[in-house]
């Protein structure tokens, strides 16, 4: 568990302020914020731990530019006391972050950081949080997200984590084991024992929990399982092939594709408390990859009754199908953004795989990556980065790009990874 507690404006605040510093990422071309962010003091080698995961955070997002700390003027002793702001401006640090780190007689971890327009000179935001030693590296995310939503108006989403397909062996015998670890790789887990495939782990967007496909008894069967307790539980064992399950916005359905006797694909929705299931498709075409808009009003899907798979939307209890991709290629995975207001697609055209969006009508197509093998985008919870996979150098491997197409990193895995699904921010 994680405390948080607002620190208090020290005297810089009262100065007279001209507008605090702030990043309007919402123009088409953002150039990185210039920041300090000093090593924490005291506890150790901690202090200096909790900051670095805060400046690799804030780097990897795109919207920030550390600055080398060789560059520092001010050493600062006091992280409480009013810095010198002229000796940052001299440096461009248009922000800065100091902290500290301390124990507490129980045993508690003790993390402070405060935020300071150095130009307006004033301090921006200041928090606190206690936690136990096993959540220290959580702090230096949700400190992360704090400066990052103070300086950008928008939530931060570092405090999150990404369950994906870990991939390991031959490629004639991979070995595909469920596993999860922290937005930037770090703290990876085992949540299944590799002696069956699994597929396609989805989050449940309201808890920490997944659904996913094994093939442990021959067939594929749709499983949900609590991440932290290890309690799985069987969704359904539905006759023929089931498809990329995922939840509804509220947690209490999971859709999915199903593959019938009569060889059609269509899809379906169950209620995961009465366990009853309705067809919102009926064709003779391939239905699939369904995900819900935010709101759960309506469903976005692929379909190839047009000739050939093109992304659809319709009702979430399947009235008004209509077509919204026109492009040339073949569309496949799309996903509704968390904002409600683009969705993420797989292009497949010329021999290239390419990672786009589109407005949910349609309308202003995007590519944000084009490569090799390449797909399945799953949106990180404030709508701005999406992750995917990409089949390289002997087997798949995890990228994320933000939404300008310009900031894409890959994601360390130690081994290959694919298929991932990123949570929503945790609590």
């Amino acid at each position: 568990m994680i405390v948080a507690m607002a620190l208090g404006m020290t005297a810089a605040a009262t100065l007279p302020a001209r507008a605090l510093v702030e990043l309007n990422v919402n123009k088409g071309n953002v150039e990185p914020l210039p920041i300090a962010i000093t090593d924490f003091q005291g506890g150790d080698a901690l202090g200096a731990e909790i900051s670095g995961i805060v400046s690799e955070d804030l780097k990897r997002s795109g919207l920030f530019a550390p600055i080398d700390k060789s560059a520092f003027i001010e050493k600062i002793s006091n992280p409480d006391a009013t810095p010198r702001f002229e000796d940052w401006k001299v440096i461009n640090a248009q922000a800065l972050v100091t902290g500290s780190v301390s124990k507490e007689a129980d045993g508690r971890v003790r993390a402070q950081y405060r935020l300071w327009d150095t130009f307006a000179g004033q301090q921006m935001s200041g928090e606190q949080f206690f936690a136990n030693d096993a959540n220290t590296r959580r702090v230096a995310h949700i400190i992360a997200d704090a400066i990052y939503e103070r300086l950008t108006g928008e939530k931060g989403y570092f405090d999150t984590r990404v369950v994906f397909i870990d991939e390991s062996g031959a490629k004639n015998a991979r070995k595909k084991r469920l596993a999860i670890m922290d937005q930037d790789g770090a703290n990876i887990r085992y949540l299944s024992d590799g002696r069956s495939i699994v597929l396609t782990p989805r989050f449940s967007p309201n808890r920490q929990e997944i659904t996913y496909m094994s093939y442990e008894s021959g067939q594929p069967k749709v499983y949900l399982l609590q991440i932290e307790t290890g309690q799985r539980e069987l969704v359904g064992d539905f006759p023929g092939m089931t498809f990329a399950p995922r939840f509804s916005p509220d947690g209490q359905k999971v859709i999915m594709s199903l593959l019938r006797d009569d060889g059609n694909s269509n899809i379906f929705a169950m209620d995961l408390r009465s366990r009853s299931t309705t067809r919102l498709t009926n064709s003779t075409a391939i239905d699939t990859s369904p995900s819900y808009s935010p709101d759960g009003s309506k469903v976005v899907f692929t379909s190839d009754r047009g000739g050939r798979a093109q992304i659809y939307v319709m009702g979430a209890d399947g009235s008004g199908q209509t077509r919204i991709s026109f492009g040339d290629g073949v569309y496949s995975t799309p996903v509704w953004s968390p904002r409600g207001d683009l969705i993420a697609f797989t292009k497949q055209t010329a021999g290239e795989f390419q990672i786009g969006v589109m407005r949910v009508d349609g309308s202003g197509e995007r590519i944000l990556s084009t490569g090799f093998q390449q797909e399945g985008p799953t949106w990180a919870p404030n709508g701005r980065v999406l992750m995917f996979f990409r089949d390289s150098a002997g087997g798949p491997k995890l990228v994320s790009v933000d939404l300008t197409g310009r900031n894409e990193q890959s994601i360390p895995t130690s081994n290959f990874a694919s298929d991932p699904a990123w949570s929503p921010l945790l609590e």
